[in-house]
């Protein structure tokens, strides 16, 4: 079963149509990865699912219902959050007081309990939980953004270049905290420059080029592309 469904999509920026007519889908459950160059509207697809960017004409259809003309509030409402590029913390809270903020749409009284799993799940936020988000190393950032999103309990989490600017260890630790994270049931739609990693996690891919797939397939059968291999893989 589909989780989310897109056809037709077309988005941009003023007089600029960044994506022309992207479709694909996220099954429920998996990892879904999408790679391509700079410029290709790999996070202007993302901006336009969260409703930050709106959608000019196509479908976004997230678990039977359409999304494309809700505002962003809303489409976390339903299930939807995002790591931006960049991580994007406030800087001047603590990190205790980032993930209370994660749960800002939430109405029920489980979020604190939600809070001490996540802390659970990134031990290292714990021992830094009264201090102030800026003080943190980048991969420590990182984790400190996805669990802020987790906070308001998605069903589809969407992450956007969530090795950008780390180390290559903590880039290990950061694809490891994601594929935990699907492990406890999130469908995620990954966006991300290292290829290799980006589909050696993935159940599915899909490249991107010009605001339009361009290939699709197993993100084993993408890794093993020619096309693949010698344009994003530097084989």
């Amino acid at each position: 079963m589909n989780l989310l469904e897109v056809s037709g999509l077309h988005s941009g920026y003023g007089k600029i149509e960044i994506l022309k007519g992207l479709k694909l889908n996220v099954p429920a459950g998996k990892i879904v990865s999408l790679i391509g160059s700079n410029g290709a509207g790999k996070t202007t697809f993302l901006m336009t699912i969260s409703g930050i960017v709106r959608a000019r004409k196509g479908t976004l259809v997230f678990e039977g219902k359409s999304i494309e003309k809700l505002p962003a509030d809303q489409i976390v409402k339903l299930g939807i959050t995002q790591v931006p590029e960049g991580r994007r913390i406030f800087q001047r809270l603590t990190v205790e007081e980032n993930l209370d903020v994660g749960a800002y749409t939430r109405c029920d009284k489980e979020w604190q309990k939600d809070r001490e799993e996540l802390l659970s799940l990134f031990p290292i936020l714990k021992t830094r939980l009264k201090g102030l988000a800026g003080n943190l190393s980048g991969g420590e950032q990182q984790m400190l953004a996805m669990a802020r999103a987790l906070m308001a309990r998605p069903k589809l989490l969407l992450l956007d270049e969530p090795s950008l600017g780390l180390a290559p260890k903590m880039v290990e630790t950061v694809f490891s905290f994601i594929r935990r994270i699907n492990e406890r049931g999130i469908t995620i739609l990954l966006v991300e420059q290292n290829a290799w990693k980006a589909l050696e996690l993935a159940h599915y891919g899909y490249v991107i080029e010009s605001g339009k797939i361009h290939l699709e397939g197993a993100g084993y059968e993408l890794l093993a592309n020619p096309l693949v291999k010698s344009s994003y893989l530097g084989e």
